[in-house]
Parts: structure tokens; C-alpha cells; sequence
């Protein structure tokens, strides 16, 4: 059954999609287009990036068919991981180090908003400036 793979905050549809449970079943193919992943000899690769496969912990991530289980894969990451069995559909969290290591930088993530008068700005326009913020809701 085709699922909808949300990973790095982009929605991608893998036709490939075997939900078994808790795990997410993609061809090497499908792995590639919606993650960027992809399962070279030393591992599985994004960019310069690659993870080794435990050997005794292969099948858990590769099937004999060459499919790949990337909701096992995200657990080894220590990536959250959430699904819609109803509507097929998966979303992939950042792993906690990374959210750990963007708060031990004390840099604010990057947005834009709008002033008063409609221009846009953006954060990234006063790095190096200090800059007060504030904020408001109404609950």
C-alpha cells in the first residue's frame, strides 16, 4: 500500500510502502527519493554521512528483497517517528542530538515576519546585531 513519507519536513509519496506495525518497509528507490538515504557498502548514506549496519542487526533493517525498514533505521537515529495506519501516512522527527546541538549553539533558528507596514524580515538579517523580540497571544 502506497504511504505518504514526511521527512525533513517534506512530504513525499512512496509507492513502494509495506506498513508492518510499527515498521515502515520502502524499496532502495523509494529510500532514496524520500529521504535522501541511500545503502552503500559501508552503510546507509545521505551526502557524506554513513551509518553503519550492525551486522547482527541486518535483517531488522533490510529485507531479502532488498527493501529497507526506515522506521527501524529512524529508531537506531533516535528519531521520532509517528503514523497514520488509517491514512498511510509517516512522519520522521529530527533525532534529539540534533535538536540537542541546535540548542547548545544559543543560535535562533531563522524566520520571517512582516512589520506593521508589511515588509518582510528576517532574523538572518540582524546576525551580529542584538535584536529584541517580543511576542503575544491572546490564550
Amino acid at each position: 500500500m502506497p504511504a505518504t513519507v514526511i521527512y525533513d519536513e517534506a512530504p513525499r509519496d512512496a509507492r513502494s510502502a509495506s506498513a508492518d506495525g510499527a515498521n515502515l518497509w520502502l524499496s532502495l528507490d523509494d529510500l532514496r527519493a524520500t529521504t535522501g538515504w541511500e545503502l552503500k557498502p559501508q552503510g546507509l548514506c545521505r551526502g557524506e554521512r554513513c551509518v553503519p549496519i550492525p551486522p547482527p542487526r541486518e535483517a531488522e533493517f533490510l529485507a531479502a528483497d532488498r527493501r529497507f525498514n526506515l522506521a527501524a533505521f529512524a529508531r537506531h537515529l533516535a528519531q521520532p517517528v509517528v503514523h497514520d495506519d488509517a491514512n498511510g501516512v509517516w512522519l520522521f522527527g529530527e533525532a534529539a542530538t540534533v535538536r540537542r546541538d541546535a540548542l547548545m549553539s544559543l543560535e535562533a533558528p531563522d524566520f520571517t515576519l512582516p512589520d506593521l507596514d508589511g515588509r518582510m524580515h528576517s532574523l538572518s538579517q540582524y546576525r551580529g546585531r542584538k535584536v529584541l523580540l517580543l511576542s503575544w497571544a491572546s490564550w
